[in-house]
C-alpha cells in the first residue's frame, strides 16, 4: 500500500485540511495515512477527526497513527512536515519575551528577524532527524514542507539530500485577495510571482493583456489614506513599485523601516500588531477547546477542497496530470539569476510524475533583488550556525537582519544572541 507520513499530525485543522483534501483526490483512494506526533492526545485527536472524516466522505483511504517515527516514514512515497518545534510555550514565548528586554519588538517572528533565527536553530536538529530516518527507511519519499521558516529549513532538508519542496499559503491567494481589497473583479487574471518565501514579488499581474497595476496603484495609494491592515505592502509597493505576497504585520519585520522604538509613531501610523503571532496562539489554544468536540467527535464530517497545494502536487505526481504550483526550491542554475545560487527561491513550479521543474526567472528588478539578499543573508548564516555549531555564525545572522541591526548597536546583539541561547537551553545544540 502506498503511504502519505504526516509528521506533526497533532495540527489537527492543518491535518484535516491537508489529508482531507487528498480523500477528495479518486487517486489517492488506496493510500495509507501514517501519522506522527510526539503529542500522543493530539495525534489521537487527529486519527479519530480523520476516520470520521474518511467515513463521512465515503473515501477508502487507510488512516494509522504511529508511536514511532521510523515506523511512521517506512516506506512512504510523499511525507508533509507540520511540526513547530518547542510550541507556543515555552519557545514562542521566549523568542518575543526576551528580545523586549532589549526593546526589540516583533509581529510574528517565524520567519526571519531573531525569533526566525531561533526558531531556526531550535527545528534544524529535528529536520536533521527527519532527514536521517528518511534516507533509511523511504529514501525516494517527497518531502514537502510546511513549517516555518521555510527558506532555511527547505534548504537544509535538499542540502541533507532529500527530495523536498517548501509549501506556503500566500502565493495562491496573492492576487485575488489584493484585487479583493482594492474592489476590483478576479476574473480572467494571469500572474507571476518570483522572490523568495514570504517576500515574493507580484511581477506581473493582467487581465485579458492589461497590466493592471497602473489602477493597482491608483486605488493603494488612495486607501493608504485611511487606516487598513495591509499598510506596510501598500507603503512597499508605492517605494519599491511591486506588491509582496505575504501578509504587511509579516513584512512589517522583515524590513528595517516600520518597527523602530526611535519612531513609536510608525506602529500607529502602518497599523502594526506587535505581538501578533503570541496572540494568535492563545487564540487557537482558547478556540481549539470549543472546537475539540465538533471536529474529532462529528461522525457526519466532511470536507471541500482547499487551495493548499499538498494533495494538488500527489495528485499531479500520481496520476502525471501537470499543475502549477509556487514552490520554494534551491536556486539551482540561477532560476531567479541575480539571486544566491545556494538560497532557496520561491518561483513557479510544474509538477507532474517526473516530480518538481521549478521555471527560470532571469533577473528580478534590482531593488527587488537586493531586498530578497537583506533577508537571504540572515538564512545563509542561520545555516551555517546550525552546521558549524558555532555561536559567532548565529551572532552574525543576528547582526544581518535588518529589523534587529537597525535597532541595537553590536553588542547588545551578541548579548541578546547569549540571553536567547541561555534561555532555549535544551531546545537547542550545544554551540562553541
Amino acid at each position: 500500500m502506498k503511504k502519505i507520513t504526516f509528521l506533526g499530525a497533532g495540527s489537527t485543522v492543518f491535518a484535516k485540511n491537508v489529508l482531507g483534501d487528498c480523500m477528495t483526490v479518486d487517486a489517492l483512494q488506496d493510500f495509507e495515512f501514517a501519522l506522527f506526533d510526539i503529542n500522543e492526545e493530539r495525534l489521537n485527536d487527529s486519527e479519530m477527526m480523520l476516520n470520521n472524516l474518511k467515513k463521512g466522505m465515503n473515501s477508502t483511504v487507510t488512516v494509522r497513527s504511529y508511536q514511532d517515527r521510523k515506523e511512521a516514514l517506512r516506506g512512504a512515497k510523499y511525507v508533509i512536515n507540520a511540526i513547530q518545534v518547542g510550541g507556543y510555550d515555552p519557545a514562542t514565548i521566549t523568542d518575543f519575551e526576551v528580545p523586549k528586554n532589549y526593546n526589540l519588538r516583533q509581529t510574528i517572528a517565524d520567519t526571519l528577524g531573531i525569533g526566525g533565527i531561533f526558531r531556526n536553530l531550535r527545528t534544524i536538529p529535528v529536520m536533521q532527524a527527519f532527514a536521517r530516518d528518511i534516507k533509511e527507511v523511504c529514501p525516494d519519499a517527497w518531502f514537502l514542507n510546511y513549517t516555518n521558516p521555510m527558506a532555511v529549513l527547505t534548504n537544509i532538508m535538499l542540502q541533507e539530500g532529500i527530495k523536498t519542496v517548501g509549501l506556503c499559503h500566500s502565493v495562491q491567494v496573492c492576487a485575488s485577495d489584493l484585487l479583493e481589497s482594492l474592489e476590483l473583479p478576479t476574473d480572467h487574471i494571469q500572474s507571476k510571482i518570483a522572490g523568495i518565501n514570504h517576500m515574493a514579488w507580484l511581477l506581473e499581474i493582467t487581465r485579458d493583456g492589461e497590466d493592471l497595476y497602473p489602477e493597482i496603484k491608483k486605488r493603494a495609494k488612495a486607501k493608504q489614506q485611511s487606516t487598513h491592515s495591509d499598510m506596510v505592502r501598500f507603503e512597499l509597493m508605492d517605494k519599491f513599485g511591486y506588491y509582496v505576497t505575504e501578509s504587511s504585520e509579516h513584512n512589517a519585520e522583515y524590513h528595517p523601516y516600520f518597527i523602530k522604538s526611535q519612531y513609536p509613531e510608525l506602529i500607529e501610523q502602518y497599523n502594526i500588531p506587535l505581538d501578533e503571532y503570541p496572540r494568535r496562539c492563545v487564540n487557537q489554544i482558547e478556540e481549539w477547546q470549543h472546537m475539540r468536540d465538533d471536529i474529532v467527535n462529528d461522525q457526519n464530517l466532511t470536507h471541500e477542497r482547499t487551495n493548499e497545494y499538498g494533495s494538488y502536487i500527489i495528485e499531479a505526481m500520481e496520476t502525471n496530470k501537470p499543475y502549477k504550483i509556487g514552490g520554494n526550491v534551491l536556486n539551482t542554475g540561477g532560476l531567479i539569476s541575480n539571486l544566491p545560487k545556494n538560497a532557496v527561491v520561491e518561483v513557479p513550479c510544474l509538477v507532474d510524475a517526473s516530480g518538481i521543474n521549478p521555471t527560470y526567472i532571469g533577473d528580478l528588478p534590482e531593488q527587488l533583488a537586493a531586498l530578497n539578499r537583506t533577508n537571504i543573508n540572515t538564512q545563509l548564516l542561520t545555516i551555517e550556525a546550525a552546521l558549524t555549531q558555532k555561536k559567532e555564525k548565529i551572532y552574525q545572522a543576528a547582526m544581518l537582519d535588518p529589523h534587529t541591526a537597525a535597532e541595537l548597536s553590536i553588542s547588545d546583539i551578541i548579548s541578546l544572541c547569549d540571553d536567547l541561547i541561555e534561555a532555549h537551553g535544551d531546545w537547542l545544540p550545544t554551540y562553541s
